[in-house]
């Protein structure tokens, strides 16, 4: 062999010639096997249950869902009012019947957040009480990665094994990096990378390494895979994501939390986003953690013992897991057949079927995530959560799941359904409102205004909820850098959202088409990195948006002001849909925003030891980019020596041969 063999020899890409083929071409570094059977689950037919299921928060929501349901009553009655006086003709009547259903969409968001406030205000300053954890239960805790960067991956494995250590219970976690990177070159770097954090970490928190032959089923499947194999040796597994970060005590916390629960199946946190570059991220940033804890609130109070999963950021009973949450394949064809692609949701109703809790922890900080970079990146993640959450339709009448979990999975199909009602409407209402003629300051006028700014108050009152207990906290404003800045914050942001929320509306009508006409979506990893857009890009993702936009607008104004006013939001967005999207994918613009303290989060302001951590790994990482090519061209040029050994080698060959 000339040359030295690369590390694709040990599985992470094509072995060079002269080498035989390893059986499965996946690097591992496993602790010894300990399977744990996993079987596949039948939708058909209900599981036993380990314990009776009790409903403890009926009356929570109820109040919830009739709040929804009155919201709904009010819409449809002044819809009625405005359009009735003249007869209901079919179109008025589908336009009802829209309205009304996305009323109680919003408005059962609406009572959420309403909820999660009042919870707030009166928790304001309590502290949630410690809970010992038992040293004898182990804890493994799964990085799955998909050709994700190996600087992200292994700087986060460093940084959780360091907080860890830190806090003296390193001994009772052990971290395991689950490769389905199918791109050879990531898959060396991911050893390499392997190699160099194990010599930094020297001891425990051990950290080991698989790679598997064929990402069958793709994350669920790699989870799957690692139960079967090593599942037995661990109480507890907690599932990250390739962009998530967990501090010590939130991790010691989850897993006290499971150790005081012996029925609790899986335990739920709601990652703060971090580490965001671009504007369009820190807008995400902003929103998330200034209005995310207030409906997080909410939901955990009226899901209770049926919370629900969000695939990353939380910890799992693993016996529980392997006895409930095999996952069948759906018959048919993709997108609709196939294996089933949004996990998570399914994975939480199937462990509540066999009587395990499911809850989430909202008040509970120290767990991290990162959101896509540009528009254009969210749009594309948003295109494979649709496929996935519309192929729920498969699940939602499987047997034995309690009737809450079947809400969850309703409403992740509604998440993407309401976009294309919503564009529905918004063309029903250009056939409609024109053919009104209603005088201004009519009582049929005053109707029609009261309807649209009932729809934007419960759209805007849960933001004002929020911003209303972020001030009412010193710590919290400080944290947002200020009350100025935080105020200026909350006005960009819903100028940015009203701006961008109809163009991510047609995109996601545009998605539910694709899905429902067959198309498959794929699975390509997703950029965490903010790059600067081109120009063509932009143009060729808008164009057709702000075309329509502008067409429209103009349509609407020369046939009736009453319909510009009911869609003017739709076709401003469509037509600064290029423009925004252009320059909220600036990097160098977003960390402007961020010396300047603008859309700033507490995370910013004081960031945990681990979150700084993590962050100079990274950056360590990548000034190393250069040195590990220069070593890679060098690992992979011939080696003098490797001729002269084989030279001699071969003309004595040579002279037997002549003798």
């Amino acid at each position: 062999m000339v040359g030295r063999p690369s590390l694709s020899h040990f599985g992470a890409g094509t072995s060079p010639p002269g080498y035989a083929r390893p059986a499965a071409p996946a690097f591992r570094s496993t602790p010894a096997p300990a399977p744990l059977a996993m079987p596949r689950q039948d939708l058909r037919e209900a599981a036993p249950r380990h314990a009776p299921i009790e409903d403890e928060a009926l009356k929570r929501r109820l109040v919830v869902i009739l709040g929804a349901l009155a919201i709904a009553a009010v819409v449809a009655g002044l819809m009625l009012a405005v359009l009735s006086l003249d007869g209901l003709t079919w179109l008025e009547l589908v336009m009802v019947g829209l309205s009304s259903l996305l009323a109680a969409w919003v408005g059962l968001g609406f009572t959420t957040a309403a909820a999660g406030f009042v919870l707030s205000w009166r928790a304001a300053g309590e502290t949630p009480e410690p809970c010992d954890q038992d040293p004898g239960t182990r804890t493994a805790i799964l990085l799955p990665t998909y050709n994700e960067d190996p600087g992200l991956i292994f700087s986060a494995v460093q940084a959780i094994a360091e907080d860890l250590r830190r806090l003296g219970s390193a001994e009772r976690y052990e971290i395991f990096v689950l490769s389905d990177t199918r791109d050879g070159a990531v898959a060396e770097e991911e050893v390499a990378s392997l190699l160099r954090t194990r010599l930094r970490l020297g001891s425990a928190p051990h950290v080991h390494y698989r790679r598997r032959e064929a990402n069958t089923d793709r994350k669920s499947g790699n989870i799957a895979e690692w139960v079967e194999t090593c599942g037995a040796g661990f109480d507890y597994m907690l599932v990250l994501d390739a962009d998530s970060l967990m501090t010590g005590e939130t991790i010691a916390a989850l897993k006290a939390g499971m150790d005081a629960d012996p029925r609790l199946g899986l335990l739920q946190t709601v990652p703060t986003i971090v580490n965001a570059e671009t504007p369009f991220a820190r807008l995400q940033q902003f929103a998330a953690r200034l209005y995310g804890p207030v409906f997080a609130q909410g939901h955990q109070w009226w899901s209770a013992s049926e919370g629900n999963y969000y695939g990353h950021n939380a910890i799992i009973r693993t016996r529980a897991f392997a006895e409930s949450a095999g996952l069948p394949h759906l018959t048919g064809p993709r997108p609709f057949g196939g294996h089933i692609l949004s996990h998570d949701f399914v994975e939480a109703a199937l462990l509540r079927r066999r009587g395990w809790t499911v809850r989430s922890l909202a008040g509970l900080s120290g767990s991290y995530e990162e959101a896509p970079p540009t528009l254009l990146d969210m749009a594309v993640r948003d295109r494979r959560w649709c496929q996935g959450n519309l192929q729920h339709v498969r699940v939602l009448n499987a047997a034995g799941l309690h009737w809450v979990s079947r809400m969850h999975l309703a409403m992740g199909v509604f998440a993407y359904l309401a976009p294309a009602f919503w564009l529905a409407t918004v063309v029903i209402g250009a056939i409609v409102w024109p053919a009104l003629h209603v005088p201004p300051r009519s009582g049929r006028y005053l109707e029609i205004e009261s309807l649209f700014c009932l729809t934007l108050a419960l759209l805007i009152i849960p933001k004002v909820l929020a911003l209303v207990l972020a001030m009412r906290s010193a710590e919290t404003r400080r944290g947002f850098g200020g009350a100025s800045k935080l105020m200026l914050g909350f006005l960009v942001e819903s100028l940015a959202s009203l701006l961008t929320a109809p163009v991510m509306m047609v995109m996601q009508s545009v998605a539910v088409v694709d899905v429902l006409i067959g198309r498959d979506s794929g699975w390509s990893p997703q950029r965490r990195e903010g790059v600067e857009l081109g120009v063509r890009d932009v143009w060729r993702a808008h164009g057709a948006h702000v075309l329509l936009g502008l067409a429209g607008a103009v349509g609407a104004f020369l046939v009736s002001r009453y319909f510009l006013l009911w869609a003017s939001p739709v076709f401003l967005s469509l037509a600064l849909s290029a423009l925004l999207s252009f320059h909220t994918a600036k990097p160098r613009l977003g960390r402007a925003l961020r010396r300047r303290g603008l859309l700033s989060i507490p995370e910013e302001h004081d960031p945990p030891p681990v979150l700084q951590r993590s962050l100079a790994l990274r950056a360590a990482y990548a000034a190393e980019f250069e040195a590990r090519r220069r070593i890679a061209a060098l690992l992979r040029k011939p080696v003098p020596a490797y001729e002269a050994f084989r030279n001699p080698v071969r003309k004595r060959r040579e002279l037997r041969e002549v003798a």
